[in-house]
């Protein structure tokens, strides 16, 4: 997709206007539903409006309506308005993990406690504050380039576009599940097999802060495989195959086998008749959910060619697995 401004705007307040083509899979939903997916800074609602304002044109002519059916190979250019900022957030001097960075992305290793976005409770201080120092050409971009999130206590990697194409390109690739994202997890209980988690995810109706399998939830894919086992957890692999809020998570809570250090998901629980005092303590004592995104791979926005990259797991996490080397051998 190639990102220039679009000589038919429809209002001389809208910005340059932000491009994303349409995927096979998307064939046939919404217009609204799928600029919500491929603009995912902005709400639905908010897109269904500047639909109905002429803000958004497939196939550079304005859209009619909401609710008309997308095929593959439309091209969406947004052009919000002027008045709305990318970011409102400030730079901040931040230290930073940088894994890759040219001038189209960068990719950061994130450490656990960091929070992504800034927000209620946390104006500040977050990464997107940091990337705004780093890399101040982010300013330019909503949320400063981020493309996807990690949970405040989950570490690892993240891919940030630099500039507008690298962006337009990059949003369009995660929503066709282009991007491959794979985690590790360590999870209490033991878990024989590998397996896959097809269960829709949506705002658990008891408690506001949680996200569950629920009927009316939009559909998420987890896939995990067994990557060492212990007497009283596993060690898992896990690729998303849709990106959900606290997809990994709530599937594996689901699967009643919760993240070790959860404390919404039920992992702060420690269980095991016998364990041995050492490993008990060393589990109440781990501060976060035992989650980290280890691998990365996806397509360079400017060439096309493949770029992987893998972060170490943290030292928090590589000496609570020693712990259950030494203490819970099955």
């Amino acid at each position: 997709m190639k990102y220039s401004p679009s000589p038919t705007s429809p209002t001389p307040a809208a910005a340059p206007p932000l491009r994303a083509q349409v995927p096979p899979e998307f064939e046939g939903l919404r217009l609204d539903a799928a600029a919500a997916r491929l603009f995912p800074e902005h709400s639905r609602a908010r897109l269904r409006t500047w639909i109905e304002q002429g803000r958004l044109l497939r196939n550079e002519a304005p859209a009619q309506r909401p609710r008309e059916a997308v095929a593959a190979g439309d091209v969406l250019a947004l052009s919000p308005p002027v008045a709305e900022p990318a970011t409102g957030a400030a730079a901040q001097e931040i230290a930073l993990s940088v894994v890759y960075a040219d001038e189209w992305l960068a990719v950061i290793d994130k450490p656990a406690g960091l929070i992504v976005h800034p927000g209620a409770g946390a104006p500040d201080g977050t990464l997107q504050n940091a990337l705004l120092h780093r890399f101040p050409q982010t300013a330019a971009l909503p949320r400063a380039g981020l493309i996807h999130r990690l949970d405040k206590e989950t570490s690892g990697l993240l891919v940030v576009a630099l500039n507008l194409p690298a962006r337009t390109r990059l949003v369009a690739d995660l929503a066709a599940r282009r991007i491959r994202r794979e985690y590790d997890a360590l999870v209490s209980g033991v878990i024989v097999a590998g397996g896959t988690v097809d269960a829709p995810i949506g705002r658990d109706p008891r408690h506001r802060l949680r996200m569950a399998v629920t009927e009316g939830g939009r559909r998420a894919v987890t896939h995990y495989r067994v990557h060492e086992r212990f007497r009283f957890h596993t060690w898992l692999r896990v690729q998303l195959e849709t990106g959900r809020t606290h997809q990994i998570r709530v599937h594996l809570a689901h699967l009643r086998h919760p993240l070790v250090g959860d404390p919404l998901y039920g992992g702060r629980v420690v269980r095991g008749i016998g364990m041995a005092e050492e490993l008990r303590e060393a589990l109440k004592a781990f501060p976060r959910q035992a989650l980290h995104a280890r691998a990365l791979a996806f397509a360079h926005p400017a060439h096309g060619r493949e770029l992987r990259f893998e972060a170490p797991l943290p030292e928090d996490f590589r000496q609570l697995l020693e712990a259950l080397r030494i203490w819970a051998r099955p």
